[in-house]
């Protein structure tokens, strides 16, 4: 159901119990913004993204399954996407979207996970 999509599994440097809270967030062609909560539960984990003024402030809910590695030393997160990937990915509202399965479906879909 998963294929990887919402575990750390695939991330370099990732340990179970690290607190990746306040790390910095990089795509593939540069700066994000910083993780403001992320999460370990099974088959759903996953960062939540504070862009800042980037995408005007917005927050954006990324798979574990997107992180390719984890670098403690430097408090540094890294993403397997584009920045206009993450941009236009579905809205995420804190209030509407924690716990629900159907925005779970289409972040994993969009990302190419769970359809």
């Amino acid at each position: 159901m998963t294929s990887g999509m919402w575990d750390y599994d695939k991330a370099e440097g990732w340990a179970p119990g690290t607190d990746l809270t306040g790390y910095r967030v990089e795509a593939e062609d540069g700066h994000i913004g910083k993780v403001d909560k992320h999460t370990e539960e099974v088959d759903s984990a996953h960062i939540v993204v504070d862009t800042g003024p980037w995408i005007f402030g917005q927050e954006v809910l990324l798979p574990a399954g997107t992180i390719r590695r984890v670098d403690t030393a430097e408090r540094t997160v890294w993403v397997n996407r584009t920045k206009d990937e993450v941009k236009n990915s579905p809205a995420y509202d804190r209030d509407r979207h924690t716990g629900d399965p159907d925005y779970r479906r289409a972040i994993g879909g969009y990302y190419g996970g769970v359809v």
